[in-house]
């Protein structure tokens, strides 16, 4: 039984236990979602001019550029997130680990939670300022609009990404028992 005929799927199963099949795919998906942080505020523009908001008033198109500002440092920081973490994906798990899957995608929930959570921090203060500032107006308890949000988005966003780190953490604990009682 150990002729070509019956053994020739061993090198394909081997790159599957080393990891390689699950680090390899996350770098690049990484890389993919580096641009997609980037395009998203160019889309975000686009359906704004194709649903007319750049025919309101001119304190309303004003607003809408600061928000638009403010969408595109949320994803400049987030792209540089996915494309620092891209490098580490493929540092996660080590050749011959019995568990190579799970520590990568703890990596992706970790890094998903660091995205989401900063995007929440900056869009949510940095919109809620600008349009407190520019709309002005008050809402519920006599608070300007926007105060809240500008006090909920950064513990909101912070909450997010200390919630994920921690699944991630958990998640790879686990992994890490499992491959050390083996010893």
């Amino acid at each position: 039984m150990d002729n070509k005929f019956f053994t020739f799927i061993k090198p394909y199963l081997s790159f599957i236990d080393s990891g390689k099949l699950y680090r390899k795919p996350f770098y690049w998906l990484y890389a993919v979602l580096a641009a997609v942080n980037l395009l998203l505020p160019f889309y975000f523009l686009y359906e704004a001019i194709d649903m007319g908001f750049f025919n309101g008033n001119a304190k309303l198109i004003f607003a809408l550029m600061l928000n638009w500002l403010v969408i595109l440092v949320a994803a400049w920081v987030g792209a540089q997130i996915w494309w620092d973490r891209k490098d580490k994906v493929q540092n996660t798990s080590s050749e011959g680990a019995d568990f190579p899957a799970t520590p990568v995608i703890s990596h992706l929930i970790q890094t998903l939670g660091e995205c989401l959570g900063t995007w929440v921090i900056i869009v949510g203060f940095g919109s809620s300022l600008f349009n407190w500032i520019l709309l002005g107006g008050y809402g519920y308890y006599g608070l300007p609009n926007g105060f809240i949000p500008m006090i909920i988005s950064p513990v909101a966003g912070f909450l997010i990404i200390v919630f994920a780190r921690l699944i991630a953490e958990q998640i790879r604990a686990l992994a890490s028992i499992a491959n050390n009682t083996k010893k």
